[in-house]
Protein backbone atom coordinates (compact mmCIF):
# COMPACT_ATOMS: atom_id res chain seq x y z
CA UNK A 1 0.00 0.00 0.00
CA UNK A 2 1.03 3.64 -0.78
CA UNK A 3 2.01 6.10 1.79
CA UNK A 4 -0.42 7.91 3.19
CA UNK A 5 0.37 11.18 1.88
CA UNK A 6 -3.05 12.83 1.42
CA UNK A 7 -3.31 12.60 5.44
CA UNK A 8 -0.31 15.42 5.44
CA UNK A 9 -2.87 17.95 3.41
CA UNK A 10 -5.48 17.43 5.63
CA UNK A 11 -4.44 20.31 8.12
CA UNK A 12 -4.58 22.91 5.06
CA UNK A 13 -8.06 22.24 3.48
CA UNK A 14 -9.24 24.86 6.39
CA UNK A 15 -7.16 27.12 4.09
CA UNK A 16 -7.67 26.31 1.05
CA UNK A 17 -9.74 28.44 -1.14
CA UNK A 18 -12.22 26.08 -2.29
CA UNK A 19 -15.45 26.66 -5.17
CA UNK A 20 -18.71 24.99 -2.97
CA UNK A 21 -19.96 22.30 -5.74
CA UNK A 22 -23.70 23.13 -6.59
CA UNK A 23 -26.16 21.86 -4.57
CA UNK A 24 -28.18 21.07 -7.79
CA UNK A 25 -27.80 20.54 -11.30
CA UNK A 26 -27.27 24.15 -12.84
CA UNK A 27 -29.63 24.74 -15.89
CA UNK A 28 -27.52 25.33 -19.37
CA UNK A 29 -28.05 28.51 -20.02
CA UNK A 30 -26.69 28.99 -16.29
CA UNK A 31 -23.60 27.31 -17.53
CA UNK A 32 -23.46 29.11 -20.89
CA UNK A 33 -23.27 32.61 -18.93
CA UNK A 34 -20.66 31.51 -16.37
CA UNK A 35 -18.33 29.95 -19.01
CA UNK A 36 -18.95 33.30 -20.85
CA UNK A 37 -18.14 35.10 -17.23
CA UNK A 38 -15.39 33.04 -17.14
CA UNK A 39 -13.58 33.72 -20.42
CA UNK A 40 -14.30 37.82 -19.91
CA UNK A 41 -12.40 37.47 -16.86
CA UNK A 42 -9.10 35.19 -18.75
CA UNK A 43 -9.43 38.00 -21.39
CA UNK A 44 -8.91 40.80 -19.24
CA UNK A 45 -5.89 39.29 -16.90
CA UNK A 46 -4.51 38.69 -20.42
CA UNK A 47 -4.72 42.14 -21.15
CA UNK A 48 -3.94 43.93 -18.05
CA UNK A 49 -0.05 44.02 -17.72
CA UNK A 50 1.76 43.58 -14.33
CA UNK A 51 2.40 46.89 -12.54
CA UNK A 52 6.30 47.88 -11.46
CA UNK A 53 8.27 46.50 -14.25
CA UNK A 54 10.94 47.88 -15.51
CA UNK A 55 11.61 45.88 -18.64
CA UNK A 56 9.79 41.96 -20.12
CA UNK A 57 12.54 42.29 -23.29
CA UNK A 58 14.46 39.68 -21.82
CA UNK A 59 14.55 36.08 -23.23
CA UNK A 60 11.56 34.36 -22.08
CA UNK A 61 12.28 30.69 -20.91
CA UNK A 62 7.97 30.19 -21.94
CA UNK A 63 8.92 31.72 -25.52
CA UNK A 64 7.61 28.47 -27.23
CA UNK A 65 5.04 27.30 -25.18
CA UNK A 66 3.05 30.68 -24.53
CA UNK A 67 -0.04 30.10 -26.58
CA UNK A 68 -0.29 26.56 -25.29
CA UNK A 69 -0.30 27.48 -21.99
CA UNK A 70 -2.70 30.04 -22.52
CA UNK A 71 0.24 32.76 -21.10
CA UNK A 72 0.79 36.55 -22.42
CA UNK A 73 3.75 37.85 -21.43
CA UNK A 74 4.12 40.90 -19.25
CA UNK A 75 0.79 40.43 -17.70
CA UNK A 76 -1.26 39.43 -15.25
CA UNK A 77 -1.45 35.93 -17.33
CA UNK A 78 2.70 35.45 -17.09
CA UNK A 79 1.74 31.76 -16.18
CA UNK A 80 -1.45 31.16 -17.55
CA UNK A 81 -2.17 27.32 -16.69
CA UNK A 82 1.38 25.79 -15.84
CA UNK A 83 0.87 25.63 -12.58
CA UNK A 84 -2.56 24.06 -12.72
CA UNK A 85 -1.30 21.43 -15.64
CA UNK A 86 1.98 20.65 -13.83
CA UNK A 87 0.69 20.42 -10.22
CA UNK A 88 -2.17 17.69 -12.12
CA UNK A 89 0.17 16.05 -14.09
CA UNK A 90 2.05 15.51 -10.60
CA UNK A 91 -0.32 14.42 -8.79
CA UNK A 92 -1.44 11.94 -11.70
CA UNK A 93 1.81 10.37 -12.28
CA UNK A 94 1.86 9.84 -8.13
CA UNK A 95 -1.00 8.22 -8.13
CA UNK A 96 -1.01 6.30 -10.84
CA UNK A 97 2.60 4.82 -9.98
CA UNK A 98 1.29 4.19 -6.76
CA UNK A 99 3.10 6.23 -4.75
CA UNK A 100 0.74 8.00 -3.06
CA UNK A 101 -2.21 6.22 -2.08
CA UNK A 102 -5.68 7.25 -3.26
CA UNK A 103 -8.93 5.42 -2.76
CA UNK A 104 -11.42 7.01 -5.50
CA UNK A 105 -14.27 5.20 -4.26
CA UNK A 106 -13.67 7.40 -0.73
CA UNK A 107 -14.96 10.93 -1.09
CA UNK A 108 -12.64 12.38 1.64
CA UNK A 109 -9.99 10.98 -0.18
CA UNK A 110 -11.64 12.59 -3.86
CA UNK A 111 -11.70 15.60 -1.58
CA UNK A 112 -7.99 15.44 -0.47
CA UNK A 113 -6.41 14.93 -3.94
CA UNK A 114 -8.28 17.24 -5.26
CA UNK A 115 -6.92 19.75 -2.64
CA UNK A 116 -3.51 18.18 -3.15
CA UNK A 117 -3.32 19.17 -6.63
CA UNK A 118 -4.87 22.99 -5.90
CA UNK A 119 -1.95 23.32 -2.77
CA UNK A 120 0.85 22.36 -5.29
CA UNK A 121 -0.29 24.57 -8.02
CA UNK A 122 -0.37 27.78 -6.03
CA UNK A 123 2.68 26.79 -4.58
CA UNK A 124 4.24 26.44 -7.96
CA UNK A 125 2.57 29.55 -8.97
CA UNK A 126 4.43 31.33 -5.73
CA UNK A 127 7.82 29.84 -6.69
CA UNK A 128 7.66 30.43 -10.61
CA UNK A 129 6.55 34.24 -9.73
CA UNK A 130 9.24 34.39 -7.02
CA UNK A 131 11.81 32.57 -9.78
CA UNK A 132 11.02 34.82 -12.08
CA UNK A 133 11.27 38.33 -10.32
CA UNK A 134 14.36 37.80 -8.49
CA UNK A 135 16.41 36.45 -12.39
CA UNK A 136 15.71 39.71 -13.44
CA UNK A 137 12.79 38.98 -16.25
CA UNK A 138 11.61 42.19 -15.42
CA UNK A 139 14.49 44.08 -14.45
CA UNK A 140 16.99 44.08 -11.83
CA UNK A 141 15.40 42.87 -8.81
CA UNK A 142 18.69 45.51 -7.07
CA UNK A 143 16.77 48.84 -9.11
CA UNK A 144 13.44 47.41 -8.72
CA UNK A 145 13.39 47.14 -4.81
CA UNK A 146 12.47 45.08 -2.66
CA UNK A 147 8.86 46.66 -2.44
CA UNK A 148 8.03 46.50 -6.12
CA UNK A 149 9.77 42.78 -6.55
CA UNK A 150 6.91 41.56 -3.78
CA UNK A 151 4.33 43.65 -5.57
CA UNK A 152 4.90 41.31 -8.11
CA UNK A 153 5.11 38.26 -6.77
CA UNK A 154 1.50 39.48 -5.02
CA UNK A 155 0.49 40.32 -8.28
CA UNK A 156 1.32 37.05 -9.97
CA UNK A 157 0.31 34.93 -6.98
CA UNK A 158 -3.19 36.49 -6.81
CA UNK A 159 -4.12 36.31 -10.19
CA UNK A 160 -2.74 32.35 -10.32
CA UNK A 161 -4.64 31.59 -7.78
CA UNK A 162 -8.01 33.47 -9.51
CA UNK A 163 -6.95 31.15 -12.58
CA UNK A 164 -7.17 27.97 -10.34
CA UNK A 165 -10.43 28.93 -8.75
CA UNK A 166 -12.01 29.61 -12.20
CA UNK A 167 -11.06 25.83 -13.25
CA UNK A 168 -12.39 24.44 -10.50
CA UNK A 169 -15.56 26.47 -10.86
CA UNK A 170 -16.24 25.11 -14.19
CA UNK A 171 -15.27 21.40 -13.39
CA UNK A 172 -17.91 21.30 -10.46
CA UNK A 173 -20.74 21.80 -12.86
CA UNK A 174 -20.97 25.81 -12.61
CA UNK A 175 -19.77 26.01 -16.12
CA UNK A 176 -19.40 24.03 -19.42
CA UNK A 177 -16.30 21.83 -19.48
CA UNK A 178 -12.67 23.00 -18.23
CA UNK A 179 -11.06 26.20 -17.45
CA UNK A 180 -8.01 24.54 -18.94
CA UNK A 181 -9.54 23.44 -22.13
CA UNK A 182 -11.49 27.00 -22.82
CA UNK A 183 -8.75 28.96 -22.00
CA UNK A 184 -6.41 27.14 -24.34
CA UNK A 185 -8.65 27.18 -26.90
CA UNK A 186 -9.28 31.01 -26.57
CA UNK A 187 -5.78 31.64 -26.50
CA UNK A 188 -4.99 29.89 -29.53
CA UNK A 189 -7.99 31.09 -31.76
CA UNK A 190 -7.12 34.74 -30.54
CA UNK A 191 -3.69 34.17 -31.86
CA UNK A 192 -4.97 33.01 -35.26
CA UNK A 193 -7.34 35.57 -35.46
CA UNK A 194 -5.04 37.74 -34.88
CA UNK A 195 -2.18 36.73 -37.09
CA UNK A 196 -5.45 36.89 -39.62
CA UNK A 197 -6.76 40.05 -39.58
CA UNK A 198 -4.60 41.85 -37.77
CA UNK A 199 -4.69 45.98 -38.62
CA UNK A 200 -1.57 46.61 -37.57
CA UNK A 201 1.54 47.63 -39.96
CA UNK A 202 5.46 46.91 -40.39
CA UNK A 203 7.97 47.81 -42.15
CA UNK A 204 10.37 45.38 -43.64
CA UNK A 205 12.16 47.19 -46.16
CA UNK A 206 9.30 46.84 -48.94
CA UNK A 207 7.35 49.69 -47.56
CA UNK A 208 4.89 49.19 -44.99
CA UNK A 209 2.31 45.99 -44.94
CA UNK A 210 -0.08 44.62 -42.96
CA UNK A 211 0.27 42.48 -40.65
CA UNK A 212 -2.51 40.08 -40.88
CA UNK A 213 -2.90 37.46 -43.68
CA UNK A 214 -6.16 38.16 -45.52
CA UNK A 215 -6.18 42.31 -44.64
CA UNK A 216 -2.64 42.36 -46.24
CA UNK A 217 -3.79 40.10 -49.46
CA UNK A 218 -6.08 42.49 -50.33
CA UNK A 219 -3.43 45.04 -49.69
CA UNK A 220 -1.11 44.23 -51.73
CA UNK A 221 -3.32 43.48 -54.35
CA UNK A 222 -4.82 46.97 -54.61
CA UNK A 223 -1.63 48.61 -54.22
CA UNK A 224 0.58 46.80 -56.41
CA UNK A 225 -0.13 47.61 -60.10
CA UNK A 226 1.42 43.46 -61.19
CA UNK A 227 -1.36 41.60 -59.38
CA UNK A 228 0.53 38.09 -59.72
CA UNK A 229 3.55 39.36 -58.19
CA UNK A 230 1.35 41.00 -55.18
CA UNK A 231 -0.70 37.24 -54.95
CA UNK A 232 2.60 35.20 -54.84
CA UNK A 233 3.43 37.85 -51.91
CA UNK A 234 0.77 37.04 -49.93
CA UNK A 235 1.19 33.52 -50.26
CA UNK A 236 4.78 33.28 -49.68
CA UNK A 237 5.97 36.37 -47.71
CA UNK A 238 8.18 35.17 -44.81
CA UNK A 239 8.88 37.59 -41.89
CA UNK A 240 4.73 38.11 -41.77
CA UNK A 241 2.17 35.78 -41.97
CA UNK A 242 0.98 34.62 -45.17
CA UNK A 243 -2.69 32.70 -46.99
CA UNK A 244 0.28 29.55 -47.08
CA UNK A 245 0.38 29.66 -43.49
CA UNK A 246 -3.59 29.98 -42.99
CA UNK A 247 -4.41 27.52 -45.42
CA UNK A 248 -2.44 25.10 -43.85
CA UNK A 249 -3.94 25.95 -40.66
CA UNK A 250 -7.54 25.04 -41.89
CA UNK A 251 -6.21 22.29 -43.64
CA UNK A 252 -5.18 20.97 -39.71
CA UNK A 253 -8.21 21.70 -38.81
CA UNK A 254 -10.39 19.94 -41.40
CA UNK A 255 -7.72 16.53 -40.77
CA UNK A 256 -7.95 16.69 -37.03
CA UNK A 257 -12.11 16.83 -37.27
CA UNK A 258 -12.22 14.20 -39.81
CA UNK A 259 -9.92 11.54 -37.62
CA UNK A 260 -12.26 12.83 -35.10
CA UNK A 261 -14.93 10.32 -36.63
CA UNK A 262 -12.91 7.62 -36.40
CA UNK A 263 -13.60 4.89 -33.56
CA UNK A 264 -13.96 1.22 -32.70
CA UNK A 265 -17.67 0.44 -31.37
CA UNK A 266 -17.63 -2.39 -29.62
CA UNK A 267 -21.32 -4.27 -29.40
CA UNK A 268 -22.16 -4.42 -25.50
CA UNK A 269 -25.10 -6.18 -23.92
CA UNK A 270 -27.29 -5.89 -20.86
CA UNK A 271 -26.97 -8.76 -18.08
CA UNK A 272 -30.30 -8.10 -16.45
CA UNK A 273 -31.78 -7.59 -19.78
CA UNK A 274 -32.53 -10.08 -22.34
CA UNK A 275 -32.50 -8.55 -25.49
CA UNK A 276 -30.95 -4.92 -24.54
CA UNK A 277 -28.14 -3.86 -26.76
CA UNK A 278 -25.73 -0.83 -27.03
CA UNK A 279 -21.99 0.29 -28.29
CA UNK A 280 -19.18 1.08 -26.67
CA UNK A 281 -17.11 3.62 -28.91
CA UNK A 282 -13.03 3.73 -28.73
CA UNK A 283 -12.17 6.17 -30.18
CA UNK A 284 -8.91 6.48 -32.08
CA UNK A 285 -8.28 9.89 -30.10
CA UNK A 286 -8.68 7.71 -27.44
CA UNK A 287 -7.09 9.87 -24.87
CA UNK A 288 -7.90 12.99 -26.61
CA UNK A 289 -5.47 16.10 -26.14
CA UNK A 290 -3.85 14.19 -23.35
CA UNK A 291 -0.13 13.41 -24.82
CA UNK A 292 0.00 16.97 -26.78
CA UNK A 293 -0.67 18.69 -23.67
CA UNK A 294 1.59 16.48 -21.55
CA UNK A 295 4.52 16.84 -24.20
CA UNK A 296 4.01 20.51 -23.89
CA UNK A 297 3.96 20.64 -20.17
CA UNK A 298 7.25 18.63 -20.56
CA UNK A 299 9.00 20.65 -22.67
CA UNK A 300 8.01 24.16 -21.68
CA UNK A 301 9.55 23.04 -18.08
CA UNK A 302 12.73 21.56 -19.34
CA UNK A 303 13.46 24.69 -21.66
CA UNK A 304 12.65 27.04 -18.49
CA UNK A 305 15.23 25.22 -16.72
CA UNK A 306 17.73 24.79 -19.08
CA UNK A 307 17.77 28.19 -20.22
CA UNK A 308 18.05 29.39 -16.37
CA UNK A 309 21.17 27.12 -16.00
CA UNK A 310 22.98 27.93 -19.10
CA UNK A 311 22.38 32.01 -18.06
CA UNK A 312 23.62 31.01 -14.68
CA UNK A 313 26.70 28.47 -15.66
CA UNK A 314 27.73 28.84 -19.34
CA UNK A 315 30.46 27.52 -19.62
CA UNK A 316 29.86 24.03 -17.50
CA UNK A 317 30.04 20.85 -19.48
CA UNK A 318 27.11 18.89 -18.39
CA UNK A 319 24.57 22.55 -18.82
CA UNK A 320 26.09 22.35 -22.18
CA UNK A 321 24.97 18.85 -23.10
CA UNK A 322 21.52 19.72 -21.41
CA UNK A 323 21.27 23.15 -23.55
CA UNK A 324 23.41 25.87 -25.33
CA UNK A 325 21.15 29.23 -25.93
CA UNK A 326 22.00 32.00 -28.11
CA UNK A 327 19.73 35.27 -29.15
CA UNK A 328 18.34 34.56 -32.92
CA UNK A 329 19.05 37.31 -35.73
CA UNK A 330 19.82 40.14 -32.79
CA UNK A 331 16.41 39.68 -31.16
CA UNK A 332 16.51 39.45 -27.37
CA UNK A 333 14.88 36.17 -27.50
CA UNK A 334 16.82 33.25 -26.95
CA UNK A 335 16.88 29.45 -28.86
CA UNK A 336 18.47 26.47 -28.80
CA UNK A 337 21.62 25.86 -30.86
CA UNK A 338 22.71 22.47 -29.85
CA UNK A 339 22.53 20.31 -26.82
CA UNK A 340 19.01 18.29 -25.94
CA UNK A 341 17.00 20.98 -25.61
CA UNK A 342 17.98 21.79 -29.65
CA UNK A 343 16.59 18.44 -31.07
CA UNK A 344 12.88 18.65 -28.33
CA UNK A 345 12.38 22.15 -30.80
CA UNK A 346 10.87 21.79 -34.01
CA UNK A 347 12.55 22.97 -37.37
CA UNK A 348 12.05 26.33 -37.93
CA UNK A 349 10.62 25.25 -41.62
CA UNK A 350 11.16 23.09 -43.92
CA UNK A 351 14.16 24.25 -45.37
CA UNK A 352 15.38 24.44 -41.91
CA UNK A 353 14.74 20.57 -42.02
CA UNK A 354 17.01 20.09 -45.02
CA UNK A 355 19.81 22.27 -43.99
CA UNK A 356 20.01 19.67 -40.84
CA UNK A 357 18.24 16.54 -41.40
CA UNK A 358 20.00 14.73 -38.37
CA UNK A 359 18.01 17.56 -35.84
CA UNK A 360 14.29 16.67 -37.88
CA UNK A 361 14.94 13.09 -37.65
CA UNK A 362 15.73 13.39 -33.65
CA UNK A 363 12.80 15.47 -33.41
CA UNK A 364 10.34 13.26 -35.23
CA UNK A 365 11.69 10.41 -33.15
CA UNK A 366 11.19 12.37 -30.02
CA UNK A 367 7.89 13.70 -30.87
CA UNK A 368 6.13 10.17 -32.16
CA UNK A 369 7.88 8.15 -28.74
CA UNK A 370 7.06 11.14 -26.65
CA UNK A 371 3.01 11.28 -27.90
CA UNK A 372 2.88 7.27 -27.78
CA UNK A 373 4.36 6.62 -24.29
CA UNK A 374 2.18 9.65 -22.75
CA UNK A 375 -0.51 8.19 -24.51
CA UNK A 376 -0.40 4.43 -23.47
CA UNK A 377 0.91 6.25 -19.49
CA UNK A 378 -2.58 8.28 -19.53
CA UNK A 379 -4.99 4.77 -19.95
CA UNK A 380 -3.30 4.07 -15.98
CA UNK A 381 -3.17 7.58 -14.78
CA UNK A 382 -6.68 8.58 -15.60
CA UNK A 383 -8.43 5.51 -14.95
CA UNK A 384 -9.46 5.05 -18.17
CA UNK A 385 -7.77 1.73 -19.17
CA UNK A 386 -8.82 -1.73 -20.09
CA UNK A 387 -8.81 -2.78 -16.30
CA UNK A 388 -11.07 0.33 -15.62
CA UNK A 389 -13.39 -0.30 -18.33
CA UNK A 390 -14.22 -3.68 -17.41
CA UNK A 391 -14.61 -2.63 -13.98
CA UNK A 392 -17.20 -0.03 -15.15
CA UNK A 393 -19.15 -2.41 -17.62
CA UNK A 394 -18.92 -5.01 -15.07
CA UNK A 395 -20.52 -2.64 -12.48
CA UNK A 396 -23.20 -1.83 -15.03
CA UNK A 397 -24.01 -5.42 -15.18
CA UNK A 398 -23.33 -5.45 -18.87
CA UNK A 399 -20.81 -7.69 -20.89
CA UNK A 400 -19.37 -7.46 -24.38
CA UNK A 401 -21.54 -9.66 -26.70
CA UNK A 402 -20.16 -12.91 -27.56
CA UNK A 403 -17.61 -12.85 -24.32
CA UNK A 404 -17.74 -14.00 -20.92
CA UNK A 405 -17.65 -11.82 -18.14
CA UNK A 406 -13.80 -13.26 -17.29
CA UNK A 407 -12.74 -12.42 -20.73
CA UNK A 408 -14.12 -9.41 -21.22
CA UNK A 409 -10.92 -7.87 -19.86
CA UNK A 410 -8.73 -9.26 -22.66
CA UNK A 411 -10.97 -8.09 -25.42
CA UNK A 412 -10.45 -4.74 -24.00
CA UNK A 413 -6.93 -4.90 -23.39
CA UNK A 414 -6.46 -5.94 -27.09
CA UNK A 415 -8.18 -2.62 -27.88
CA UNK A 416 -7.87 0.10 -26.12
CA UNK A 417 -4.00 0.51 -25.64
CA UNK A 418 -3.86 -0.30 -29.50
CA UNK A 419 -6.11 2.69 -29.91
CA UNK A 420 -4.16 5.11 -27.62
CA UNK A 421 -1.10 4.46 -29.12
CA UNK A 422 -1.91 4.73 -32.85
CA UNK A 423 -3.97 8.04 -31.93
CA UNK A 424 -0.53 9.52 -29.83
CA UNK A 425 1.35 8.76 -33.01
CA UNK A 426 -0.98 10.37 -35.33
CA UNK A 427 -1.27 13.43 -32.69
CA UNK A 428 2.31 13.68 -33.07
CA UNK A 429 2.26 13.20 -36.95
CA UNK A 430 -0.13 15.97 -37.39
CA UNK A 431 2.02 18.29 -34.86
CA UNK A 432 4.84 17.78 -37.06
CA UNK A 433 3.66 18.17 -39.83
CA UNK A 434 1.36 21.42 -39.13
CA UNK A 435 4.84 22.86 -38.06
CA UNK A 436 6.40 21.98 -41.43
CA UNK A 437 3.92 23.72 -43.15
CA UNK A 438 3.88 26.55 -41.11
CA UNK A 439 0.41 26.31 -39.90
CA UNK A 440 -0.31 29.64 -37.34
CA UNK A 441 -0.23 28.89 -33.82
CA UNK A 442 2.15 26.09 -34.01
CA UNK A 443 1.04 22.49 -34.90
CA UNK A 444 0.96 21.37 -31.25
CA UNK A 445 -1.48 24.55 -30.53
CA UNK A 446 -4.14 24.12 -33.17
CA UNK A 447 -4.06 20.66 -32.30
CA UNK A 448 -5.07 21.63 -28.88
CA UNK A 449 -7.46 23.76 -30.03
CA UNK A 450 -9.12 21.83 -32.99
CA UNK A 451 -9.91 18.90 -30.12
CA UNK A 452 -10.70 21.16 -27.77
CA UNK A 453 -13.28 23.16 -29.96
CA UNK A 454 -14.74 19.27 -30.63
CA UNK A 455 -15.36 18.05 -27.32
CA UNK A 456 -17.49 22.05 -26.46
CA UNK A 457 -19.43 20.84 -29.52
CA UNK A 458 -20.28 17.43 -28.28
CA UNK A 459 -20.65 19.04 -25.39
CA UNK A 460 -23.29 21.41 -26.48
CA UNK A 461 -24.90 18.74 -28.23
CA UNK A 462 -25.63 15.81 -25.03
CA UNK A 463 -26.63 19.37 -23.46
CA UNK A 464 -29.25 19.76 -25.71
CA UNK A 465 -30.21 16.54 -26.33
CA UNK A 466 -30.87 15.93 -22.72
CA UNK A 467 -32.65 19.54 -22.20
CA UNK A 468 -34.86 17.60 -25.16
CA UNK A 469 -35.55 14.66 -23.20
CA UNK A 470 -36.57 16.38 -20.22
CA UNK A 471 -38.70 18.66 -22.24
CA UNK A 472 -40.33 15.54 -24.16
CA UNK A 473 -40.49 13.84 -20.43
CA UNK A 474 -42.48 16.57 -18.84
CA UNK A 475 -45.18 16.90 -21.60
Amino acid sequence: MGFRFLTLIRPFMAIIPEVAAPDRKVAFNQKVLWTVITLLIFLVLSQVPLYGIMSSDSSDPLYWMRVILASNRGTLMEFGITPIITSGMIMQLLAGAQIISVDYSLREDRALFSGAQKLFAMLITFGSATVAVMTGQYGDPKSLGAGICLLLIIQLFVAGAIVILLDEMLQKGYGLGSGINLFIATNICEDIVWKSLSPLTVNNGKGPEFEGAIISFFHLLFVRSNKFKALFEAFTRSQLPNLTNLVATALVFAVVIYLQGFRVEIPIKSARFRGHRAAYPIKLFYTSNMPIMLQSALASNVFMISQLLYRRFPDNLLVKLFGVWEPYQGSSQFFPTSGLTYYMTPPKSFINTLKDPIHFVFYVAYMLTACAVLSRAWLDISGSGPRDVARELREQQTVIAGYRDTTMYKELKRIIPTAATVGGVIIGILSISADLMGAIGSGTGILLAVTIIYNYFETFAKEQAEMGAMGVGGM
